[in-house]
């Protein structure tokens, strides 16, 4: 069984950019297991969650997160957004 590399979406507030990388890489990137976080938290952006609805992904279980809440994950790729 191939082992997945761990991949992170980071950007501001883990409201906006880095949740719709991390909705999209889990669909499409499937050797990867997906993560986002934010320098800071700033709840989910509303508008965020419309287009993303409108694009068929259900945002149930994304909230924000810090890199405190992700720092016990050893991860091959960091992406900044």
């Amino acid at each position: 069984m191939a082992i997945s590399k761990k991949l992170l979406f980071l950007c501001t507030g883990n409201s906006c950019r880095s949740q719709m990388a991390e909705a999209y890489g889990k669909n499409y990137l499937k050797n990867y297991d997906v993560y986002s976080a934010g320098l800071e938290k700033h709840g989910l952006n509303p508008y965020m969650l419309k287009v993303m609805k409108e694009d068929g992904y259900e945002m149930q279980g994304h909230y924000s997160k810090t890199l405190n809440d992700v720092n016990d994950i050893d991860f091959d790729v960091v992406v900044t957004v």
